[in-house]
């Protein structure tokens, strides 16, 4: 636990506007992104997977509470930040979630298994940004960041593997 000194302060507009701020974030963004998810396309149908691809199911099981994780670890970290630091941070936290977006843009829509790592790898870059700075704020909102980037992680080896295996 962290004690504010006399010159931090939480938002005038209360902890519940930070919660839903991050939540709404994290929900377009999650909106965006599933919008551009087409795994019934010839084009993704016909890729070739490695052994140790996670069923289609287990996407959408890991998503959801790794996304409750992201909204509360956002809104945290928001009420936590001094104020001349909350700005970058929620600057970060916004670079983040587009980043998270793009990446379903980048191989679904362009149908590119080359795009998907390079996707992968800057939202891992992201991801440490957003961990190193959300620690800055509240050391346990940075924690509960971390679930999410090691699935990100997990996903950047995975397309690796994907763009190796369907060179074309």
């Amino acid at each position: 636990m962290r004690l504010r000194s006399e010159g931090e302060r939480q938002p005038a507009s209360g902890p519940w506007k930070a919660y839903a701020a991050t939540a709404a974030g994290v929900t377009v963004a999650a909106a965006l992104g599933s919008w551009a998810v087409a795994p019934d396309t010839p084009w993704y149908r016909s890729l070739s997977w490695p052994p140790w691809q996670p069923p289609a199911r287990a996407f959408g099981a890991v998503w959801i509470p790794l996304r409750a994780s992201v909204v509360r670890a956002g809104g945290r970290a928001l009420l936590a930040a001094r104020p001349q630091k909350r700005g970058a941070l929620a600057a970060s936290f916004g670079a983040n979630l587009a980043v998270n977006t793009a990446w379903n843009w980048w191989f679904f829509r362009m149908r590119s298994t080359k795009a998907g790592p390079v996707g992968t790898v800057l939202l891992d870059v992201s991801d440490a940004e957003l961990i190193a700075r959300a620690a800055k704020a509240d050391r346990t909102a940075a924690l509960a960041l971390v679930p999410c980037a090691a699935w990100c992680g997990f996903a950047t080896f995975l397309n690796a593997e994907l763009a190796r295996r369907n060179m074309r």
